[in-house]
């Protein structure tokens, strides 16, 4: 029955450790990563897509060149 404030003490203490070091989550990091945008249907690629995937998608999908849906990213 004694260890009650322990338990309690030890939650708070692991409470403030996590809040100093952050989330861990990449889910910001890699949103703000998809910079290359498809002007015809506007799905966001990363910034790391190269252009044999563009391609792909802009003929796959839109029967397109990738200039374009891509119009701002070179081959």
């Amino acid at each position: 029955m004694g260890n009650g404030a322990k338990a309690q003490q030890k939650r708070e203490r692991n409470a403030e450790k996590g809040a100093a070091k952050g989330s861990k989550s990449q889910s910001k990091v890699n949103e703000a990563a998809k910079s290359i945008i498809c002007s015809t249907c506007r799905q966001s690629f990363f910034i790391t897509t190269r252009a044999p995937a563009l391609e792909e998608h802009a003929q796959n999908k839109h029967s397109k060149t990738m200039a374009d849906c891509f119009p701002g990213v070179k081959a």
